[in-house]
């Protein structure tokens, strides 16, 4: 079980009082905590704890137990087991030296640690297994992200009951605009948004576009997309009438050929169309 917490919401000291539960006499005591419940219930997880350093300091002092000993008392007195949890946690400090490159790759590490051993406590640091760097995403991942971004239009469009489809080239023209160094891959989702997804929603509303239409995207030069929409055919009431009647003569003819005599109701409808 993946268990996350967003740490951003933990910048106050009194917020540690959410992880484990608040003191005696104070409001939702018998609660319990957030993280500690979690643990005690799910003792096989996986604690996400997402941009770290946004916390509040003292909520750090709390990993030092768990970390240490594997163990955390939480607001009601209850020891919890922590030794079965797999804790990982996710900062961005050192993100601006990943934008310019890793042509050096023991340097970069150099800058990006000297930047975390002066933001963390010493003693939180030397509780953690490994700190891991995570270098730059390449073109083949960011162009599977753009992938993943079109399939949650596809998805959106199909309960319009409207078929999408975008070329590979497409896909190379929306990484191109779309993707910012500095940024990662975010500015890909939003680049979809104002782009992609504007474009769709005003082709449904000046009604170039609707159910049974098929929307094909492809490249449209080295920076523009072109949107190629084919709409349901339409069908004569008049002319599907007459194919009906059509097909209705053609089973009579079958059944006189074998010997069969059409029943009465057949013969009147012939009377009637004819």
């Amino acid at each position: 079980m993946l268990v996350r917490f967003d740490m951003s919401e933990y910048v106050e000291a009194h917020s540690v009082s959410r992880l484990i539960g608040a003191p005696p006499s104070y409001v939702g005591h018998e609660n319990g905590g957030q993280l500690t419940e979690k643990v005690r219930k799910h003792p096989y997880s996986v604690i996400l704890l997402d941009e770290v350093e946004k916390a509040h300091p003292s909520v750090f002092n709390v990993f030092h137990q768990v970390l240490d000993d594997g163990m955390l008392t939480d607001g009601l007195g209850r020891t919890v087991d922590f030794k079965n949890t797999i804790i990982i946690m996710t900062s961005n400090l050192g993100a601006g030296h990943l934008s310019t490159g890793m042509a050096n790759k023991k340097e970069t590490k150099g800058l990006l640690m000297k930047q975390v051993e002066k933001y963390f406590k010493p003693e939180f640091l030397n509780r953690l297994s490994e700190i891991v760097i995570f270098e730059p995403l390449l073109q083949e991942k960011l162009k599977e992200i753009v992938k993943i971004q079109i399939k949650k239009v596809v998805a959106g469009v199909a309960c319009k009951g409207i078929s999408l489809s975008a070329t590979d080239v497409a896909l190379d023209v929306i990484l191109a605009e779309s993707y910012n160094p500095m940024y990662g891959a975010r500015p890909i989702r939003r680049w979809v948004q104002k782009n992609v997804i504007t474009k769709l929603s005003e082709l449904l509303v000046y009604e170039e576009a609707g159910e049974g239409s098929a929307i094909h995207i492809d490249a449209m030069g080295d920076k523009g997309l072109k949107y190629e929409v084919v709409k349901k055919a339409t069908v004569d009431p008049q002319e599907d009438k007459d194919v009906n009647h059509r097909r209705w003569l053609k089973r009579q003819r079958g059944l006189l050929s074998s010997g069969m005599k059409p029943n009465r109701l057949s013969k009147k409808r012939a009377q009637e169309k004819s």
